[in-house]
């Protein structure tokens, strides 16, 4: 803490009055995140042991800063310790903007229209600014290559589909992911692919959007990101909604670039599987073999994305045994007993209520607690009480 104290004063020339550590919403990334203030000054520090992330972060938020993108500015760093300083966008997310701008399928226009703004900025990601971008700074890989790829499918077998206890023929599966990684790799790769671009990832400040964590992004194709964005499992994206964002990305992708927009599509639904088992490996080990219950709250969200692809979609390649699986995911009385995220932010507090009861009688009071029980008469057990995402 220390550290970030000494990067506000260096940079504002003031002490930092009120230091106040923040917790986000799913708290997945490891980093310590800490809001500092000094009358009108306020920052945001990061505090991170891994070198290397915290590099290609830093290197990634000053190219984009000259290529005029609204990513935070860094006020200052300490890599030695693990520490940086940078802008303050506030508390706003583009998820609980859309949460606080909906009625269940309907999406408000002031939603609707902040969305636009965010699909028609990609481009300048990955098509402008990742030109002439460093990737040598990237980690843990260059380029969503055929290990990047893997990785991800495999996070989504032993973390999601071991732990929920989906049947799978192993030999099949990996065939199929073998067959689905070729695929991918035939798709023009030459861009910036930001890696988690999804709605908890855009600020909004002022009523703009501003973009963070994109630490991990690296070489790719253009569908990944904008996927991840629209199929986002949480923000739960009506399907009408999701074809018209995705129309407004590639006319702005055409600002930069010839598209063919029957050769992205050709990819692109294949992208979106790869995105959303990369999601379910990542709340598979959040939430079954880490024991942290509120991740699971987004898998019903993203079940309903693969209920969707299955009934209105079709790869241009088969892949029974990962259609088999996926299918087994829809019929799973587990996953069909998760409890879904609530729909706001306010309701963030899950209580379950088990009641009990003696068939004959009350046992013997052996230790002066049957009084006490049979008072109670419930016993209650609250899973979660988890702060709104604050940054």
């Amino acid at each position: 803490m220390d550290v970030l104290q000494r990067l506000f004063e260096e940079y504002f020339q003031v002490h930092a009055e009120h230091v106040l550590p923040l917790q986000g919403e799913l708290g997945a990334s490891g980093r310590k995140i800490i809001r500092l203030s000094s009358g009108n000054h306020t920052a945001i520090g990061i505090l991170y042991g891994v070198r290397e992330e915290n590099t290609a972060f830093l290197a990634f938020s000053r190219h984009f800063q000259r290529h005029g993108l609204s990513v935070p500015e860094i006020y200052g760093e300490d890599l030695d310790h693990g520490a940086y300083l940078e802008e303050d966008l506030g508390d706003t997310t583009l998820y609980e903007f859309l949460s606080a701008n909906r009625d269940g399928e309907a999406v408000d226009p002031p939603a609707v229209e902040v969305y636009r703004k965010v699909a028609a900025e990609l481009p300048r990601f990955q098509v402008e600014a990742g030109r002439d971008l460093d990737y040598s700074v990237c980690y843990p890989r260059g380029s969503f290559d055929r290990q990047s790829i893997s990785w991800d499918l495999n996070y989504f077998k032993y973390y999601f589909l071991r732990l929920a206890g989906i049947s799978f023929n192993e030999q099949a599966l990996e065939d199929d992911f073998g067959r689905l990684t070729d695929f991918l790799l035939e798709a023009p790769s030459d861009y910036f692919l930001y890696r988690d671009f999804q709605s908890r990832n855009v600020m909004l400040l002022g009523g703009k959007p501003y973009f963070v964590d994109y630490q991990g992004g690296r070489k790719g194709a253009l569908q990944y990101d904008i996927a991840s964005l629209v199929f986002d499992a949480k923000a739960d994206l009506p399907a009408e909604l999701r074809r018209q964002l995705l129309d407004t990305y590639l006319d702005a992708l055409g600002g930069y670039m010839r598209v063919d927009r029957d050769a992205f599509l050709r990819y692109y639904y294949a992208f979106v599987y790869v995105r959303i088992m990369q999601a379910l490996g990542a709340y598979g080990f959040r939430g079954f073999y880490e024991r942290k219950p509120h991740f699971l709250q987004s898998v019903p969200y993203a079940l309903k994305n693969v209920r969707w692809m299955l009934h209105n979609t079709e790869l241009p390649i088969a892949l029974p045994a990962l259609m088999g699986a996926f299918r087994g995911m829809l019929a799973s009385e587990k996953l069909k007993n998760l409890v879904p995220a609530p729909p706001t932010q306010s309701q963030n507090l899950v209580v379950r209520i088990f009641s009990f009861s003696f068939h004959r009688e009350l046992p013997r009071d052996e230790f002066g607690t049957a009084a006490a029980l049979s008072l109670m008469g419930v016993a209650c057990r609250i899973l979660g009480a988890r702060s709104a995402s604050s940054r």
